[in-house]
């Protein structure tokens, strides 16, 4: 299923203003299962945080983790970077407009992406699966941070995530390089990029599972169908969303031995 023009679409309802864009991120905050699981690691992070601490959100997309972060401190400085232009454009317009100045928006390619010893958090969510140079992208993390800085990073694992169970079975986002991470291959891979203390499990046990494919499954597959299901999907959240947000909470506070998806924390 291509992911990109569903997205694109979405982003063109909810950009017509500020308020709705907002909106759109809170319902991104209750329908996203990793969105429960990185909230829950960003308020460990923030114990400990410096006071002024510099934020990359790398790969920041729509800007909704960059949103919530924002709202921490003013005395952060958040960067977010994208590929994507038209969202980078988006994403400054409306933090302009909320007068968020001290979080800014660029266009940057991360295999190539290095700004030395600046932050003391890397966000990395759900976008490891779509590059395949990723061990360079770790490898630029590692030099970006700053001693003792987090990273922090959401992907699916080879567990099924990307709805791929077989070896045969291709993502179900075509956007993806590959399905899924093995625990140990991440582990490997961050050694690689100078990584020694790490942190790594599962996330999107059976309860997020059956939540993934009610809220977000099965109305994907409808929009990649036809934009006329866009009509119904309103109706189709009053129904399932109570459900999903019972799992997801059961998700993020729950042990989970294997999963469809990988939270990853190392420290530089």
């Amino acid at each position: 299923m291509h992911y990109d023009p569903i997205k694109k679409s979405l982003g063109n309802v909810f950009n017509r203003s500020p308020y709705l864009r907002i909106l759109f991120y809170k319902l991104l905050d209750v329908l996203l299962l990793r969105t429960w699981h990185i909230h829950r690691e960003l308020r460990k992070w923030r114990k400990t945080a410096p006071e002024k601490a510099h934020i990359l959100d790398a790969g920041s997309g729509f800007g909704q983790y960059s949103y919530h972060m924002s709202k921490f401190s003013d005395k952060y400085c958040l960067l977010g970077v994208d590929v994507k232009d038209d969202q980078v454009a988006e994403c400054n317009e409306l933090f302009r407009a909320l007068g968020k100045q001290h979080a800014f928006f660029k266009v940057a390619d991360l295999t190539k992406f290095r700004k030395e010893n600046a932050f003391d958090l890397v966000l990395c969510v759900d976008v490891m699966e779509h590059i395949l140079e990723d061990v360079d992208v770790l490898t630029n993390f590692y030099a970006s941070m700053k001693e003792g800085g987090t990273l922090i990073i959401s992907t699916p694992s080879d567990q099924g995530g990307s709805d791929a169970h077989d070896e045969e079975d291709g993502s179900f986002i075509e956007e993806h390089v590959r399905n899924g991470y093995g625990m140990q291959e991440m582990k490997d891979k961050l050694a690689l990029a100078g990584f020694k203390k790490k942190k790594l499990h599962y996330s999107y046990g059976t309860p997020g599972q059956i939540s993934w494919r009610l809220s977000m499954s099965i109305p994907m597959r409808l929009l990649n169908i036809s934009r006329a299901f866009f009509i119904l999907l309103p109706f189709y959240y009053l129904v399932v969303m109570p459900f999903s947000v019972i799992l997801n909470f059961i998700d993020s506070h729950t042990a989970h031995r294997t999963g469809t998806g990988l939270i990853v924390i190392a420290t530089k």
